[in-house]
């Protein structure tokens, strides 16, 4: 069993977050959630240039994947830097398209430019009823069971929690593939396990933010770092977040594995087991994200409300990627059932 990232996959994990973090992404989420996308897309391509998205791409579409390890490696950095837009869903995408790709020429279209960066794609499920930034995608794909349509942009359907995370309802309309319920089920998975990557990198960056600040700000002539109360809940907080981390690595691992399994049982028992799994990850992380994002606001006072201070950007992505493709009660079923 490998318990850790070897040297390449942690070398990539710090050259992602080296060039995350030169971007500016705070300015580009903010320019985001205005409506503009510009800034998103330039960080969008950068991203890509590293080969992040090639990830979840097949060889055989010019990708490097699919590789959910070194995919869920690079979220937990995307979680960490806030970075906005339909990142989850273009990877999701990816991997529908790719169990589409004997039905038709979607992949074939499509697949290489994910790959390359030159394809921003969102992708909703039935009964959700929205789609992640919908309009500034440049395809929009709608599961619904074992279907798979095209979709076009109907109206924005109200706010998030999260300003970044702009929803919007679609109208189905051309069929690109039937009969694709295990690529489906297989998206979402992928899906899940991504979500729950981002929500343990924005946990782990909200931790890190206000162990700073409470390491500066003053009171009664200490830094209040130093009371035992703000130990206590910071420690709570962390505690959660490494208990969360194995569980994401781990459902990548078993997502990794189930394509070992070259028989249709061995193949059905696989994609059971590593479903469970994700839905294990996806509660941990997302419950640890939003205990991190309680315990950032309380500690930093009345300032963590201003919207002007960039933990905002942080704080309001917690709640709403805890409950985005699977909420706790929908994936604690999940984990509880006898069946997939």
């Amino acid at each position: 069993m490998r318990f850790l990232l070897d040297t390449e996959q942690a070398e990539f994990g710090r050259t992602l977050d080296r060039m995350l973090g030169a971007a500016d992404t705070p300015s580009a989420v903010r320019a985001w959630a205005a409506g503009d996308p510009g800034p998103g897309r330039e960080l969008w391509s950068r991203i890509a240039e590293t080969g992040v998205f090639a990830l979840a791409v097949p060889e055989a579409y010019d990708g490097l994947g699919p590789l959910p390890v070194e995919l869920t490696l690079s979220y937990v950095e995307l979680g960490r830097h806030a970075v906005p837009g339909p990142v989850v869903e273009t990877a999701a995408a990816a991997v529908l398209l790719a169990g589409l790709a004997e039905d038709g020429g979607a992949a074939k279209e499509w697949l290489p430019r994910i790959a390359a960066g030159r394809a921003l794609v969102t992708l909703g499920a039935e009964p959700r009823a929205y789609v992640l930034d919908a309009d500034v995608a440049d395809a929009v794909f709608v599961a619904a069971g074992s279907e798979v349509r095209r979709a076009a942009v109907r109206e924005a359907c109200g706010e998030s929690a999260d300003p970044a995370r702009r929803l919007f309802r679609v109208e189905s309309g051309e069929v690109v593939a039937q009969d694709a319920a295990r690529a489906v089920a297989r998206a979402g998975d992928l899906a899940a396990l991504l979500t729950a990557a981002q929500s343990l990198g924005v946990g782990l960056e909200l931790l890190r933010r206000t162990v700073e600040y409470v390491g500066q700000r003053e009171q009664f002539g200490a830094p209040i770092g130093s009371f035992q109360a703000v130990k206590h809940r910071l420690a709570d907080a962390l505690l959660g977040l490494e208990f969360a981390r194995p569980l994401v690595f781990g459902a990548a691992l078993s997502l990794a594995g189930r394509d070992a399994a070259t028989d249709d049982g061995a193949g059905g028992r696989a994609d059971a087991r590593a479903g469970k799994d994700v839905a294990a990850a996806k509660v941990a992380a997302g419950e640890a994200a939003y205990r991190a994002a309680r315990a950032a606001l309380q500690l930093h006072g009345a300032v963590g409300y201003t919207e002007e201070l960039d933990l905002s950007l942080w704080l309001r992505k917690a709640r709403p990627l805890r409950d985005a493709w699977g909420t706790p009660a929908r994936c604690r079923a999940r984990v509880l059932s006898p069946e997939r």
